[in-house]
């Protein structure tokens, strides 16, 4: 089995070490089971020697299932984390589009549901480890006993293995048919809490999605793991049976009943290893599908210095992607661009013009197809790319708004947050301490105001903000145009807006249009920018 493999892959040393002391464990219960028989079939009082070799093998018993299950305990957990971080930095390290490509749902099963399976097998491994010791243990004593009724019992359980195995193959089938349908539903899920405003204004579209996406999924995924289970169960069916002729066939009834239980344990455990082979098969493709995409160098621990450029330029950049509304290919380039320090340019054009895909080509989020961007004269290639990214600080349309400022490392980094917080009209309704966000329960246009907060104190040398006034009010964002993008500008920044607002056209430097993927001009706006007024008090 594929768990198997990962658990000698991954703690071969510790579970050799578990392994052994669960041995024992069961040794010290096979013991315990030759000692009841003994009492109970022996004439007179039972002696002294034989209680202390029960209350000594009933400690040793005890002592070693504690010890082996603990060991397992940490060391599958640490076996399971190390799972965990690893996909997350190869998800760090797979280019964006890849990312989408591969979908949300299957990330988010793979790191919780498929993970915990994986745990749950791990953890079950002492106990059946000592159900085997006990099997073992009792089948030497039943040896001794009589070496025909042991032949006799070791063919029955070998039948009795082959008719489960048999039995539970068809379940291991249903279980896969069932994992296919939890990425279903976790994307029903996700659909679901990002909907949750449009499902309620709409009785039919919810209706819809509770009997679509939501009911007929839970019962696909139902009835398939429903199936996997009465398989199992009729496998515990055939293995009772089993018990039965084992009795039938000897006359040693209480070493036979002793042996009942483990036996159960060993033959059930196919369940819990089944459906942590097939999450262990859903985690490892992800691992080498992500593997596959990561193509750059993406470091976490390396610090980051301050970067500068004084020329940044996309030569014959191109990037495409299948539309929503068919099958066509939405082709975005070439294009030809150039910034320099110091400048405000104003990036315009219709819905659906590749204005979001384009801000993400230059913030080397997305690849080109063709093409390339250079930096100062060099390319940017997978070995420098992360690094080139360290350039931008941006406010996506559909920005995350983490609760703290981590990653910012600066020695008075709640004083300047204060004074940002003062300076987009939020220091009296949130506070900083150590870093952390009073709150981020605000409205959606404070909130790109404290996602703004963030790019300021990163102090990058280029800033990107896509639509970012679209949420403010006017008076806000007359500030955001009038004084903010000037005084990024006034700074030596690079700021690049995407924008409707052709009220404030005039502020920028160069104005860039772009139609259906093509830069159709770049041109300075046709007046002189007014005088900036004073930022007004809130």
């Amino acid at each position: 089995m594929r768990i198997l493999k990962f658990i000698w892959r991954t703690c071969r040393g510790m579970m050799l070490l578990t392994t052994f002391i669960a041995l024992l464990s069961g040794a010290c219960n096979a013991g315990l089971m030759a000692l009841v028989s003994k009492a109970l079939t022996t004439a007179g009082s039972t002696t002294v020697a034989l209680i202390w070799a029960f209350i000594a093998l009933g400690v040793a018993k005890l002592v070693t299932n504690f010890i082996s299950q603990a060991l397992l305990a940490s060391f599958s957990q640490g076996a399971v984390a190390h799972l965990r971080r690893d996909l997350m930095r190869k998800i760090l390290a797979v280019p964006l589009r890849d990312l989408e490509a591969i979908g949300t749902p299957r990330i988010l099963v793979g790191l919780t549901d498929d993970v915990f399976n994986i745990t749950q097998a791990l953890l079950a491994i002492p106990i059946i480890t000592v159900n085997v010791a006990m099997l073992l243990g009792g089948a030497a004593y039943l040896g001794w006993l009589s070496w025909k009724i042991l032949l006799a019992i070791c063919g029955l359980i070998i039948l009795g293995g082959v008719g489960y195995r048999l039995i539970v193959r068809s379940a291991f089938k249903s279980l896969n048919l069932a994992r296919e349908e939890e990425d279903k539903l976790y994307q029903s899920f996700r659909a679901l809490t990002e909907g949750i405003k449009e499902l309620k204004l709409h009785r039919s579209r919810r209706g819809e999605f509770l009997a679509k996406n939501i009911q007929r999924t839970t019962e696909i995924y139902q009835k398939h793991n429903v199936a996997a289970e009465v398989r199992f169960v009729s496998a515990q069916t055939w293995s009772h049976l089993l018990y039965f002729a084992l009795i039938g066939l000897t006359g040693y009834v209480v070493t036979t009943l002793y042996l009942m239980g483990p036996l159960a344990g060993v033959l059930s455990s196919f369940s819990l290893f089944g459906r942590a082979d097939v999450a262990l098969c859903k985690v490892e493709s992800l691992g080498v599908s992500l593997s596959e995409h990561s193509t750059e160098l993406c470091p976490i621990d390396e610090s980051e210095d301050q970067m500068a450029f004084e020329r940044l330029e996309l030569k014959g950049v191109v990037h495409s992607y299948h539309t929503d509304q068919d099958d066509s290919r939405f082709v975005l380039g070439p294009i030809d661009l150039t910034f320099h320090p110091g400048e405000l340019v104003f990036l315009v054009g219709g819905n659906g013009s590749g204005k979001s895909t384009l801000a993400k080509m230059i913030t080397g989020l997305y690849l080109p197809e063709a093409g390339e961007i250079r930096l100062d004269g060099e390319p940017v290639t997978h070995r420098n790319r992360d690094d080139y990214r360290q350039l931008f600080s941006v406010v996506f349309a559909d920005f995350y708004l983490f609760e703290n400022l981590m990653g910012l490392r600066s020695p008075d980094l709640d004083a300047q947050a204060r004074q940002y917080l003062k300076q987009l009209h939020l220091s009296h309704k949130i506070k900083v301490t150590d870093g952390m966000l009073s709150t981020t329960a605000v409205s959606q246009g404070q909130r790109k105001r404290l996602a703004l907060l963030t790019a300021y104190l990163e102090d990058r040398p280029f800033y990107l903000f896509d639509e970012w006034a679209s949420d403010q009010d006017p008076y806000f964002k007359n500030i955001f145009y009038t004084q903010l993008l000037p005084e990024l500008k006034a700074r030596g920044k690079t700021v690049l807006v995407i924008t409707h607002d052709d009220k404030y056209f005039d502020f920028a430097d160069r104005i860039i249009k772009l139609d259906y993927g093509k830069i159709i001009s770049q041109s300075e706006p046709e007046s002189a920018v007014p005088s900036l007024a004073p930022l007004a008090r809130a």
